[in-house]
């Protein structure tokens, strides 16, 4: 087990720093792992917003990715020293409930872009 995180040299471990406590039990394999997955969701999230066909789907994908990226990356720096502890939590690994509803709001959003990709062009040939 990782000296850090078990001796409380970390302030928030299991909120703020989760992504530390990832990479000093798993190590390397483990933080590129979790950084991948993230690249993965961010990556289809955009893909969804670029398919879409209407222009509020297509903003309210693209603005639900940003929040997400920004989470990622605002606490990835902030775990590795480049940026002051705010207490952004990383999406989908921090505990907190807030959090992990807003995350799983702004997916169900992406996913409802994603069902509703044609509507827009299907209510000009009155299909619906």
């Amino acid at each position: 087990l990782g000296s850090q995180s078990q001796l409380e040299f970390l302030p928030e471990r299991h909120t703020d720093f989760i992504f530390s406590t990832v990479g000093e039990e798993f190590g390397f394999v483990g933080s590129f792992t979790v950084l991948v997955c993230y690249a993965i969701l961010i990556l289809i999230a955009l893909r969804i917003a670029a398919l879409s066909h209407s222009h509020f789907g297509r903003i309210a994908a693209a603005g639900m990715t940003a929040f997400f990226a920004l989470f990622v990356l605002i606490n990835g720096a902030m775990v590795m020293g480049l940026a002051p502890v705010v207490g952004v939590p990383m999406p989908l690994l921090s505990y907190g409930g807030s959090s992990m509803m807003t995350v799983m709001i702004g997916f169900g959003l992406i996913m409802s872009v994603h069902v509703h990709r044609y509507a827009e062009l299907s209510k000009g040939n009155g299909l619906i």
